[in-house]
């Protein structure tokens, strides 16, 4: 766990590890395997930025993974989502605003989260925009943040100070 904080710290001005590389850096074989995988997509994703944390959102929202949803409200700003699609983004692809196509994503996630697929339907409606790779990577997206959102909720991680969690109703 040291050596993965130490290294962290070297890469990022030294700035602290996330409670989650603190907590997941306790098992380092797991840890190392798994981070092959979430690093593919979390910077290597055939998807675009905004679309992605959009999905990443809506499944850590559906998860009640607040942990998630409070790092990914920060880096969904990054990738140009607005407070407004953030926080719409609960209410799901119904919600008046989205734009066709990003109503499509939340809905892909929702049917993922319910489901375990996606439909014929919007497979073919997101085939129209996406190639196979990005549709691969939407699915991929989609699992590799439920599973960290079950492994965050399970383990109990807490935010980082300053973190926003999720917003008041």
């Amino acid at each position: 766990t040291r050596n993965l904080i130490e290294g962290w710290g070297k890469m990022n001005n030294n700035a602290p590890a996330p409670n989650i590389m603190k907590t997941l850096g306790n098992y380092s074989k797991l840890y190392n395997r798994w981070r092959v995988f979430g690093n593919h997509i979390l910077y290597k994703c055939s998807l675009p930025l905004r679309e992605k944390e959009i999905l990443i959102l809506r499944i850590g929202w559906l998860c009640n993974s607040e942990y998630e949803w409070a790092q990914h409200s920060v880096i969904g700003k990054r990738a140009g989502l607005s407070d407004e699609e953030i926080l719409r983004i609960r209410d799901g692809p119904d919600a008046e605003g989205w734009s066709p196509f990003d109503a499509l994503l939340l809905h892909a996630v929702d049917e993922l989260y319910v489901d375990s697929f996606i439909s014929d339907t919007t497979w073919n409606e997101l085939a129209k925009t996406y190639d196979t790779h990005q549709l691969m990577d939407l699915v991929f997206t989609v699992g590799q943040y439920n599973l960290v959102s079950m492994v965050l909720n399970s383990l109990g991680l807490q935010l980082e100070e300053g973190m926003k969690g999720f917003p008041k109703a």
